[in-house]
């Protein structure tokens, strides 16, 4: 049994839409598809998901919605009539749409109503399509299915007595499609998950019914092993560990979110990542553990920006008891987060997502804080830090791995700020200023990969 989730672009109109009808419908073993809403048909255009929080936006701004609710129903009646489905559908989705502008006053709580409807109508309609060429399907929203999930607007966590009811699903003698992105509390509030929402659904259904096969449609045929805008061709990975893409998810890669890795990853179930433009190719598979290639010992390289640095002097740091616990603590008072903390005898570096220091004055607060508490000798910030990632099973067996990153980093002129290996060995970063990312990247790349034929 297999579980395929279909993204934004996978149908973003009614010729995609078909594209993704005649998937589910070559395998009798893809039982349960999960859709996010439509994407983007061109480089201009807008998410449905964008159109639904404009509306929002109008609502709150005490705007009129019926021009940005036209928009909204103009899309989907693009594909609805396209494909020949009953217009009916329109009208619900109209109702609905008003329904929750007008009953909802909690503006978080119709934020989240209103993102829910793009995956919603979507699945609606791809079941009516799916019904109308032969293939018996039905729709199921998720409170139906049984994802019950926290109360916490935008920020859904899955209640784990979800995966129970989700398990009744796989002796369904049809095709079941549901809506990505959201589910509902206990006190029957839609609520949306984080970003990369409806690969979460997906991986969630997977493991629910405990599927041999996770399937995720997209518009590539492979996860690379670094950024095709900014390597020539560069080398498609065929099959890649979960640690091994946790790592890279984490540092930029866009093309599964990585929390969306947790629930199949407990149960190790595969994901394949393939091209909705070309089923054929069998794409990337993520596993739980792959064979090791002596002569590429890295498999994949990223780079993600937005990083800021604090780094602290004290003479004996080392000897100081309790020193990185009251630095943890200060940051927790402020409620901030950390990515690495590199450290020495007398120094340490903590790294920290530069966007939680946008439009407040946390950092100067901290840094006030950390004088005030931890008595430095000194202090300094650097900011626009770019975090380069190099990520692969292999390197634990491989000799010399720093090295050969630091001299082809050193020989294209990049600057390297601090490294930071991982406990597990399979990752090592590098902190390096903005304007050498590119460089780094494609010199980092070509030590690797220029003659991988694998």
């Amino acid at each position: 049994m297999k579980v395929v989730k279909f993204g934004g672009s996978s149908l973003s109109d009614s010729h995609q839409v078909r594209k993704v009808a005649d998937i589910i419908k070559s395998d009798a073993e893809r039982r349960i598809a999960v859709v996010s809403a439509p994407g983007k048909r061109f480089s201009e255009d807008t998410k449905v998901t964008d159109m639904l929080i404009a509306l929002h936006a109008n609502k709150t701004a005490g705007f009129d919605t019926g021009e940005a609710i036209d928009r909204i129903i103009d899309r989907f009646s693009s594909i609805i009539n396209d494909l020949g489905i009953d217009q009916d559908l329109l009208d619900q989705y109209r109702t609905t749409l008003n329904n929750y502008l007008d009953d909802i006053k909690e503006e978080d709580r119709l934020l989240d109503a209103l993102k829910s409807c793009g995956e919603d109508f979507n699945a609606q309609l791809l079941s009516a399509h799916l019904n109308k060429i032969g293939v018996e399907a039905e729709y199921m929203s998720p409170k139906d299915a049984g994802i019950l999930v926290t109360d916490e607007p935008s920020n859904a966590q899955l209640i784990e007595s979800s995966y129970e009811r989700l398990n009744r699903l796989k002796d369904a003698p049809h095709v079941i499609v549901i809506p990505g992105f959201f589910g509902y509390s206990e006190n029957n509030q839609i609520v949306t998950f984080p970003r990369g929402g409806s690969d979460i659904t997906g991986a969630i259904v997977a493991r629910g019914v405990e599927a041999d096969l996770y399937e995720n449609f997209t518009d590539v045929s492979f996860i690379y092993s670094a950024h095709p805008g900014l390597i020539d061709e560069p080398h498609a990975i065929k099959e890649i560990t979960y640690r091994e893409m946790r790592e890279l998810s984490y540092a930029g890669f866009g093309v599964f979110h990585d929390e969306a890795l947790a629930p199949v990853y407990k149960k190790k179930i595969p994901i394949m990542i393939r091209n909705t433009n070309d089923p054929e190719v069998e794409g990337t598979k993520i596993v739980s553990e792959r064979e090791f290639i002596p002569e590429m010992p890295v498999i994949g390289i990223s780079c993600d920006e937005g990083f800021t640095s604090i780094t602290m002097n004290k003479y004996l740091m080392n000897r100081e008891i309790g020193f990185t616990r009251r630095l943890l603590q200060i940051l927790e008072d402020h409620c901030l987060s950390y990515e690495h903390i590199p450290s020495g005898i007398d120094n340490l570096s903590i790294i920290l997502r530069s966007r939680q220091f946008e439009g407040n004055t946390k950092l100067e607060e901290v840094m006030a804080d950390i004088n005030d508490k931890l008595e430095p000798e000194s202090m300094y910030v650097e900011d626009d830090l770019v975090l380069l990632v190099i990520v692969g099973e292999g390197m634990k067996e491989h000799i010399g791995i720093a090295t050969k990153t630091t001299t082809a980093l050193s020989d294209n002129g990049v600057n390297i700020s601090m490294i930071n290996q991982g406990a597990s060995e399979i990752s090592m970063m590098f902190a390096i200023a903005l304007e050498d990312e590119e460089k780094a990247l494609r010199a980092i790349y070509r030590n690797y990969f220029k003659e991988v034929k694998v």
